[in-house]
């Protein structure tokens, strides 16, 4: 431990990313009233949140930039500032292009939030920590999406739009207040830390390494089904496609974030063994997620409610999953650049699951507007075929990850490390695990 408030400035960051998650996620259960609310067709209410996501990604790396070069605290007031004033804005809107711009102010107070409390790990923690609470960061932050699931879907239904939307705003105003009195950029009081500025050649060379652009296909594979389903279009598929109750809705939406909170450090302590065969677990997390969708597509008529759990099970392990790729970026870029190496990997699951979001919509609409659909916009045939986008964007993911792992481990070999075959690795742990629990049993004899 660096400083015994290291806890105190890292607590509160991760509140304020918590409240993030909850700007980030509330419209995604209001899918429902939008329409109604802007008289909007499906493609572009996905605008909605495809415009939110491309100013978070687009911001990702010069935030990486900023926050290397003038601190956490700084970004993280200012985040919340913008994402109350893009919830109050949505809160008045009453047209599509004035609830855009509401979207826009959360996503890019949203994207000054993350890589901030994350870059404050360095200063306040020794390095054996980091990647640990990395993990806890993320982990807590997706509480966000309980607090959009049941309390302010609650609020939405029984006392309306304006409520609801300043009522998530107001959650910013204490967020802003305890960043600005609680977190310090390091230990000792100082407001801002000696932190390095960065230009364009640090960008080039963070980008240069195949162990970030690992980070950002990572990222971009197994982060965005999980986060077009929370933020957009698993509410409306739930109740409209599967017929599921709001009720029955709200618990899956709150499963995940349960499930997303117990597998985080199962995998973090898997990666922490073998920590050269991350990219082994990312792709079987996407051959999950696939299987998992497969299997949901082809259900004869509804899916029960044990299927929709399991789906949802995989979808969640994606997020936490995700936060693979900033580990990539820690391990293979120097401290100066964490930042800006962050922020290339951050873009890569917003971009995917904007692309996605938007492609959904633009399906379904096409199937409405040719008659398949019955006149029906969330018609359950219709939402899968629509849902089918995601294998190709998946698809493109897996590629860029055998690419760049590719890349990485010619490099490695080069160096004088050569990988044996993944079954041996595994064999060499169950052999230690078994000494080890022999050499207890022995003591304790």
């Amino acid at each position: 431990m660096k400083h015994r408030g290291a806890w105190l400035v890292w607590g509160t960051g991760v509140f304020a990313y918590l409240v993030a998650v909850t700007q980030r996620t509330a419209f995604g259960v209001a899918g429902v009233e939008a329409t109604e609310r802007f008289s909007a067709t499906a493609s572009v209410l996905s605008v909605f949140t495809v415009v939110q996501l491309l100013v978070y990604a687009g911001l990702q790396i010069p935030v990486g930039m900023l926050v290397d070069r003038f601190g956490p605290r700084l970004l993280i007031t200012a985040g919340a500032v913008l994402m109350f004033a893009g919830q109050f804005q949505l809160a008045m809107a009453e047209s599509v292009g004035a609830g855009i711009v509401g979207r826009s102010l959360v996503g890019a107070g949203d994207a000054l939030t993350f890589i901030s409390v994350l870059r404050l790990l360095p200063a306040w923690f020794p390095p054996q920590r980091i990647p640990v609470l990395t993990q806890w960061t993320g982990i807590i932050g997706q509480l966000g999406q309980i607090a959009s699931a049941i309390p302010f879907a609650f609020v939405l239904h029984e006392l309306g739009w304006n409520t609801a939307f300043i009522g998530a705003a107001s959650l910013s105003v204490l967020a802003f207040v305890l960043a600005l009195a609680l977190i310090r950029n390091q230990p000792g009081g100082a407001a801002r830390a000696p932190l390095q500025a960065h230009d364009g050649g640090s960008l080039a060379a963070a980008w240069r390494q195949p162990g970030t652009r690992l980070g950002l296909w990572t990222h971009f594979t197994i982060q965005f089904p999980g986060t077009v389903f929370v933020l957009m279009w698993g509410y409306p598929y739930l109740v409209s496609g599967e017929q599921v109750s709001p009720a029955e809705a709200s618990f899956l939406m709150t499963f995940f974030v349960v499930v997303a909170i117990l597998c985080g450090p199962w995998l973090g302590s898997w990666v922490g063994r073998h920590p050269l065969r991350r990219s082994t677990m990312v792709l079987l997390i996407a051959g999950a997620m696939a299987g998992a969708w497969l299997i949901v597509m082809l259900w004869p008529g509804p899916a029960p409610l044990w299927v929709l759990l399991g789906l949802v099970a995989v979808l969640a392990v994606g997020g936490p999953g995700s936060m693979i790729g900033f580990d990539f970026a820690r391990t293979y870029n120097p401290s100066t650049r964490l930042g800006t190496a962050t922020g290339i990997v951050n873009i890569g699951g917003f971009v995917a699951s904007l692309v996605s979001m938007y492609l959904v919509g633009l399906v379904l609409d096409i199937l409405l507007n040719t008659g398949f659909s019955g006149g029906n916009l969330y018609d359950l045939a219709a939402f899968r075929i629509a849902l089918a986008v995601q294998f190709l964007v998946m698809g493109i993911g897996v590629a860029g990850i055998l690419r760049n792992r590719r890349k990485l481990r010619t490099a490695m070999a080069d160096d004088g490390l050569h990988l044996p075959p993944l079954r041996e690795a595994l064999a060499r742990d169950r052999r230690r695990r078994r000494e080890e629990r022999r050499g207890t049993e022995e003591a304790e004899s």
